[in-house]
């Protein structure tokens, strides 16, 4: 994506990426998700998040936090043709 300069847009983020809330770390290297974004994810304590990262130029440059139940859900629909096609062929 280009900006208004013609340039070549550094964003990692797609158009309907937006900022949700500002997080501090501190220096154990903890944050603390709003509590407003944990009701409207559905994160429960105890409850698991995969960190997704993107690199640019050998940097991560985006994170992103994914509930493990729907990254599950996520790969078995990514890799169910995948499995399909393997048991045909094995048949």
């Amino acid at each position: 994506m280009k900006n208004k300069a013609g340039q070549e847009n550094s964003s990692c983020c797609s158009p309907s990426c937006r900022v949700e809330a500002i997080l501090t770390v501190d220096e154990r290297g903890q944050m603390v998700l709003p509590k407003e974004i944990r009701d409207r994810a559905g994160i429960q304590p105890g409850g698991k998040l995969a960190l997704i990262s993107w690199e640019r130029e050998g940097e991560i440059c985006c994170i992103s936090l994914i509930n493990t139940g729907r990254l599950i859900g996520m790969v078995q629909e990514a890799l169910s043709p995948m499995m399909k096609d393997l048991m045909e062929a094995s048949r």
